[in-house]
């Protein structure tokens, strides 16, 4: 059981209407911390604190907080909030994300709809609450894919605007999400922590058709609670598969390509 038994400590879980989100949220306030629960509209997000609570949870333990990911502006002003609202954010999990549409789609920001919702999204949150993660020597953790192994940046063509497949687009998603958290966790060394993490596949119908069985939300979310505790030891940066330590793409090991990604993320984003 993690330990989150101090009144005031607050985790931000985005994408926590279902699935993993859902389940860490409930095992997180179990274990005592107070949650901020994104979900993409107000709805959802009322739906889930509904069934959280019905399923026991403290209600005074729960804020809900909404944002729609493929709208940049809203990312912006969820971060802000929390900036503005929250005295020390002990830890950020970008959980929220999609699998990439049979058809590429493009936001209304002008980006393709994976590469925002999976990677500039969570960039722009980590970039605007650092200061609040970093005032309490907070905790950041990206859950990635292990198919990021198999992923390549698109340097040329992020957006894949001359071939697009949706596997390989969610691939680099994850990949640049894990580059990104070995870089979040160099710059802030000292201030915050940091870690990916491939916590299984989860049990969902079309791994079913093709014949697979996967882990329960709750068995993920748990190995996910696990590295939430910011006291917890990790390997800072580090990607763990499950509850192990792991090797990442290489690309993630190598300082130019993540530098040179990070040029990039700034320039669609318009961040410094």
């Amino acid at each position: 059981m993690s330990d989150f038994s101090h009144p005031a400590r607050s985790v931000l879980v985005t994408g926590g209407t279902d699935g993993i989100g859902f389940a860490l949220a409930r095992r997180l306030v179990d274990d005592g911390a107070t949650v901020l629960l994104h979900a993409r509209d107000q709805a959802s997000g009322d739906r889930a604190v509904e069934d959280l609570v019905k399923a026991g949870v403290e209600p005074l333990r729960l804020r809900l907080v909404v944002a729609d990911f493929t709208r940049l502006g809203e990312v912006a002003a969820l971060a802000e909030q929390v900036a503005r609202t929250v005295t020390g954010l002990d830890v950020l999990v970008n959980n929220a994300a999609i699998a990439g549409p049979e058809r590429r789609t493009i936001t209304e920001d002008g980006h393709e709809v994976t590469l925002q919702v999976n990677y500039l999204a969570p960039v722009l949150l980590a970039t605007v609450l650092a200061p609040v993660l970093a005032s309490v020597s907070g905790r950041m953790v990206n859950l990635t894919s292990r198919t990021h192994r198999g992923g390549a940046i698109g340097w040329n063509d992020l957006a894949r605007r001359n071939f697009y497949l949706p596997l390989p687009m969610y691939a680099q998603s994850k990949l640049a999400l894990t580059m990104f958290t070995r870089d979040y966790a160099d710059k802030h060394h000292g201030e915050l922590t940091a870690v990916s993490v491939h916590p299984g596949a989860v049990d969902t119908r079309m791994l079913r058709v093709y014949g697979r069985q996967g882990m329960s939300a709750q068995d993920a979310a748990d190995i996910v609670a696990d590295l939430c505790p910011p006291e917890r030891s990790i390997v800072n940066g580090g990607y763990y598969d499950g509850r192990d330590i792991a090797a990442p793409a290489a690309l993630v090991d190598n300082a130019t390509a993540r530098a040179r990604l990070a040029r990039l993320t700034a320039e669609l984003l318009g961040i410094d």
